[in-house]
């Protein structure tokens, strides 16, 4: 089995700058003129292309915002270069809402993308002990 995170995005071109500019995703298909996939190693993600205001399912009440929002769902991008990434995160229009570096752990970041959605960056190293035990 094979999973594909699917995102909303204003416009499939705002999710390919973001993505691309952050994490180094390329469009590898669009099958579809409102949805591309894009793939970076291993990782393979969903752009769709949904206008804000839109319905997100049928029948319900709440409407499609690129405000910041609550999401029961993230993705944890685990890169090498942490700070090297949440650079590039930050001059790419996320919001870094809370950074952890606690030694003996990989440091995260909890991060919102300019479309509102929640996210961390998450390194690969472990921190370094400091202190004595």
């Amino acid at each position: 089995m094979k999973v594909t995170v699917s995102i909303d995005v204003p416009s499939i071109e705002e999710g390919l700058k973001f993505f691309g500019e952050v994490f180094g995703f390329t469009e590898t298909a669009r099958p579809h003129p409102g949805y591309a996939t894009i793939s970076s190693g291993d990782t393979t993600i969903g752009l769709l292309a949904k206008p804000a205001g839109t319905i997100p399912a049928k029948g319900s009440n709440d409407v499609r915002t690129y405000e910041r929002h609550w999401t029961p769902v993230h993705i944890d991008f685990r890169v090498e270069d942490f700070d090297a990434t949440l650079k590039k995160a930050l001059d790419a229009g996320a919001k870094s809402e809370q950074v952890h570096r606690v030694s003996g752990y990989p440091p995260v970041a909890f991060c919102s993308d300019p479309f509102g959605h929640g996210f961390c960056i998450v390194g690969l190293r472990t921190l370094a002990h400091t202190g004595g035990a």
